[in-house]
């Protein structure tokens, strides 16, 4: 019987084998694989991994979940339990006395909602400083409208600066939908199960840091076009000029523009 979710650490039990099965196979393991878990909760997914790969380290803030896993999957040679805030850990220190679960190069997990941004930005870095070393996969259980973001098109309405940021330093994949009946208790939205191949855009901005502050900036007011968003960084006509150099439209919104445009406009900047 599984303990009780609790609502501060946005907990909700996944109890789809379809699901489950379709998260495994996502990350495509490997003998080799060890594998970073964030928030094993009860250790149904856990369970899954363990067998065919290296290792498994696990991130769990729950105390009395730790209890449960440790009576659960204690015994295994390649599981190891971390108690703690994922947010908060430095895992290199952490891991330095354990060989066999140093350097983890994959990330499978069904994550809390609530701290889905802080964790995408732990694990891929930022625009100006991605993630070094960075994971070769990051196989991701997130809510629904979340995923939408992460894998939108230029134009399209879920298109916005989290889809900047997060394509700029990965390529990103949806793989199915999960509904909120798969999970007890329910939560009031469905999910979605990710894949997210972390590199860089190529070719690369010249300045990350400039290119970070104009997505932010430019998606400040979407129903503004850029031009008007971006006055206070550079004047009007001459973005105006760059547009039309770039072949694009001078009343863009940032919600149009692809990732490789925001780094060429930058870039010319």
């Amino acid at each position: 019987m599984n303990p009780k979710a609790r609502k501060q650490f946005g907990q909700h039990w996944l109890n789809s084998e379809k699901a489950l099965n379709r998260i495994v196979a996502a990350a495509n393991l490997q003998p080799s694989d060890r594998l970073l878990e964030i928030g094993p909760g009860t250790g149904i997914l856990t369970r899954r991994l363990l067998p065919d790969v290296e290792s498994v380290v696990a991130v769990e803030i729950d105390r009395d979940l730790c209890e449960l896993l440790v009576k659960k999957l204690g015994n295994i040679d390649n599981f190891l339990l971390l108690q703690g805030d994922f947010l908060t850990l430095d895992l290199n220190p952490l891991l330095a006395p354990f060989p066999q679960f140093q350097n983890p190069n994959k990330v499978v997990a069904n994550i809390p909602y609530n701290i889905t941004g802080p964790i995408l930005e732990k694990l891929l870095g930022t625009i100006a400083q991605p993630a070094v070393p960075a994971f070769d996969l990051i196989v991701l259980l997130v809510q629904k409208e979340v995923a939408e973001r992460l894998y939108a098109s230029p134009g399209s309405k879920a298109f916005g600066a989290l889809s900047v940021r997060v394509q700029y330093v990965a390529e990103c994949e949806f793989i199915c939908d999960v509904p909120a009946k798969a999970f007890s208790p329910p939560p009031k939205v469905d999910s979605a199960v990710v894949r997210l191949h972390p590199r860089r855009v190529e070719p690369p901005a010249n300045d990350p840091q400039k290119l970070e502050t104009f997505v932010r900036l430019g998606f400040a007011s979407k129903r503004k076009m850029l031009r008007n968003n971006l006055k206070s960084l550079i004047d009007r006509d001459r973005l105006t000029h760059l547009l039309e150099q770039l072949n694009i439209n001078p009343q863009v919104r940032a919600e149009d523009i692809s990732v490789q445009q925001w780094v060429a406009l930058t870039n010319e900047l």
